[in-house]
């Protein structure tokens, strides 16, 4: 019996031990802009007095895409919603919108859309929320191809366009600030490979995501725009067409970074979103 004792006892050691260790080493942690811990439920709180939700992820974390999702159910408690994404461009809204009807079924949907490859696991969650909530989602992002056109001979490409596609794209011409933080750095990231064509293909990604997601915003509710957090980091990107089109709009960020330590955000991340998911660089990636 004092054996049999001595064991158990050793096994609840071990496994206090194992959980003490599992909550010291979290697979995130969320702050704020100014870099102190935030807590989920006043980020919540903060969120649902808005108009839109920039949400910034990394297309391959899991960990964005779990909150994502989890942020959007909560805030489906809160107020009326309405979604919109990067991942879907505006020429598969139709098939998207017979997919929410329950005219397509999944296979339908990915004969007739250009899904992401990490659709099933990191996008559809979210569709299928739409569809069980009766919620519109919007496909935002001007088609591929049009940004190629873009990023090869400017904006100018887009005057050849059909009237019917150019439906596809926010009202040409678009504005452009090529001073604004986001295209100067990609620039510099690119070491002045691409030339001034590169913002300019990443800038009509913005403002096409930006005009879609006021054509479906309407006062009283609040839209949830996924997109890569490049998109809107620093306030720029969609959040600077959305002001310019709306300058009273009530708009907040989400930003995802991943660091080494998450114990404490590092200088370079400070200020990039209203809240910032860091998470350990040791995650899974979905691809």
């Amino acid at each position: 019996m004092i054996k049999l004792t001595h064991a158990i006892f050793g096994v609840a050691t071990i496994f206090f031990s194992m959980a003490s260790i599992a909550q010291q080493q979290p697979a995130y942690v969320l702050y704020n802009a100014k870099g102190k811990k935030a807590d989920f439920s006043k980020m919540l709180q903060a969120l649902a007095e808005k108009d839109i939700l920039l949400f910034g992820e990394y297309h391959n974390n899991p960990i964005s895409h779990w909150l994502q999702l989890k942020v959007t159910k909560a805030l489906g408690q809160k107020k009326p919603l309405v979604l919109a994404a990067e991942m879907f461009e505006k020429d598969n809204q139709q098939a998207l919108n017979k997919y929410l009807a329950g005219e397509y079924d999944a296979k339908a949907l990915a004969a007739n859309a250009r899904l992401w490859t990490n659709y099933k696991t990191d996008y559809a969650p979210l569709v299928n929320y739409a569809k069980e909530n009766k919620l519109a989602f919007v496909a935002s992002n001007i088609p591929r191809r049009y940004a190629t056109m873009v990023a090869k001979d400017g904006f100018a490409a887009l005057d050849t366009l059909p009237l019917a596609e150019k439906a596809w794209i926010a009202p040409l011409p678009v504005a452009y600030d090529g001073n604004l933080p986001g295209y100067k750095n990609m620039i510099a990231m690119m070491g002045g490979h691409g030339g001034e064509n590169l913002p300019k293909a990443q800038a009509i990604k913005d403002a096409t995501m930006a005009y879609f997601s006021l054509q479906a915003w309407q006062p009283g509710r609040l839209l949830i725009h996924y997109n890569g957090s490049y998109h809107s980091d620093n306030y720029d990107g969609i959040m600077w067409y959305l002001l310019k089109a709306n300058p009273v709009l009530r708009i907040a960020t989400i930003s995802t970074v991943s660091q080494k330590d998450i114990s404490k955000l590092e200088k370079e991340h400070l200020g990039k979103a209203d809240f910032i998911i860091c998470v350990d660089d040791d995650m899974t990636t979905t691809f």
